[in-house]
């Protein structure tokens, strides 16, 4: 996939590049939500146990907040200039360095996230096949197969806009998986920010929008971000009221105490199991674009290339998977370092070094609160970094997920 072979069609207007798409409104949601929604769901009962229920409420709807006018942040920025690629507007903003460092953020950022998807898989699909048919598996082999059997051939789609129907299907199995949940009546900001996290999905989504307009993507945004708001903090309270302070980071870990071979608990892990699954072909659509970006600027699309990237991808990922052993490592470390950037340190510098000063001069309203939010972005990655360092010099061994 590259910049210019993602487009259904394209054509220059009044000096700008207009996008003409063919995916729907809905499933751009889907996609878009299916970006948001993965395995950070299950930490948040966790994150609520920390910080109690009214203070979990506030910071989730100030993050979920911030991330819709981040979007309108991009949005804004790319449309005034015309590009619908992150690299591409950090190299409008900043040159050479500024594409260089934001296709950097984003790989990181979402091979943390897929690594989070993939160790699910193999630490639940063993018990659940376990559970079934009696037998024993290592995870380390069923992630192999997983990877070649289902995720590498979605993630060799050519457009991200055909895993519409497959984004459903996830967002239908973690609505099972909280509805599931309601039956069972240091790291809280930062699992929250990664839970929000949707950023390097959104260009590559509008650039496939049918009738794409400014407006219409950020209603989208809107929509996913409301929906999911809503199921994470519903799936967060009913989690926590069921333990309370023996919640876990890993949610279905917590419940496998209960009774690990009831019915509706192994359910719940297949559907779980599932979602995840179809999340990470999504999340590895803008890694490679990055990609491209960097190596390949200009390039017209190539299937070696398009199919070379993801197995390398799929094969790193893997192998970190099978390496990295707790799973609060991933969800901290990417979502304090990453998530601040992508979600308001550099749409805020995108926003103040694109949008022209004749339009907007420097102490104008709107790029005073670009430069805030910015700066809350490396005030939030300064806080975050020192409260995970303490944690680890200070030895704290608290169970997290047992994995």
């Amino acid at each position: 996939m590259t910049g210019t072979s993602i487009y259904s069609q394209k054509h220059k207007c009044l000096g700008k590049i207009v996008f003409e798409g063919k995916t729907s409104f809905g499933m751009s949601v889907f996609n878009l939500s299916n970006a948001i929604m993965g395995s950070g769901i299950l930490g948040l009962s966790y994150a609520m146990s920390n910080t109690g229920i009214i203070l979990f409420l506030i910071l989730l709807t100030c993050i979920a907040s911030l991330s819709c006018y981040s979007i309108h942040l991009l949005l804004r920025s790319a449309g005034v200039v015309g590009i619908r690629a992150y690299e591409q507007l950090g190299f409008r903003a900043f040159g050479q360095p500024g594409k260089i460092l934001a296709g950097i953020i984003i790989t990181l950022h979402n091979i943390g996230a897929m690594s989070s998807y993939i160790f699910i898989v193999k630490y639940e699909l063993p018990l659940v096949i376990q559970a079934f048919l009696g037998w024993y598996m290592n995870g380390n082999y069923l992630i192999i197969i997983v990877t070649v059997c289902i995720i590498l051939p979605l993630a060799l789609m050519k457009h991200l806009g055909y895993l519409g129907y497959t984004s459903g299907f996830s967002l239908s199995c973690m609505v099972f998986f909280l509805a599931a949940v309601s039956l069972w009546t240091v790291y809280t900001i930062p699992i929250l920010a990664f839970a929000f996290v949707c950023h390097p999905e959104v260009l590559p989504i509008y650039t496939e929008l049918s009738n794409p307009t400014k407006r219409r993507m950020q209603n989208i945004g809107n929509v996913s971000i409301l929906g999911m708001f809503v199921m994470y903090f519903l799936t967060a309270i009913f989690g926590y009221l069921t333990f309370y302070d023996n919640t876990e980071a890993e949610l279905l870990h917590t419940y496998s105490k209960v009774d690990l071979l009831d019915t509706l608990i192994l359910c719940v892990r297949l559907a779980v199991l599932v979602a995840v699954t179809l999340t990470v072909p999504v999340v590895l659509f803008p890694i490679r674009r990055a990609l491209l970006q960097l190596l390949f600027p200009g390039k017209p699309f190539h299937w070696l290339r398009h199919i070379s990237i993801a197995v390398c991808l799929l094969f790193a990922v893997n192998l970190l998977v099978i390496l990295v052993p707790n799973i609060r490592d991933i969800f901290g470390i990417t979502g304090a370092t990453t998530a601040p950037s992508l979600i308001f340190i550099l749409p805020g510098l995108f926003y103040i070094r694109i949008i022209p000063t004749d339009e907007e001069p420097m102490n104008s309203r709107p790029k005073i609160q670009a430069a805030c939010f910015a700066t809350v972005g490396f005030l939030f990655m300064i806080m975050s970094l020192t409260f995970i360092i303490l944690d680890w010099t200070n030895g704290d061994k608290r169970s997290l997920g047992g994995h």
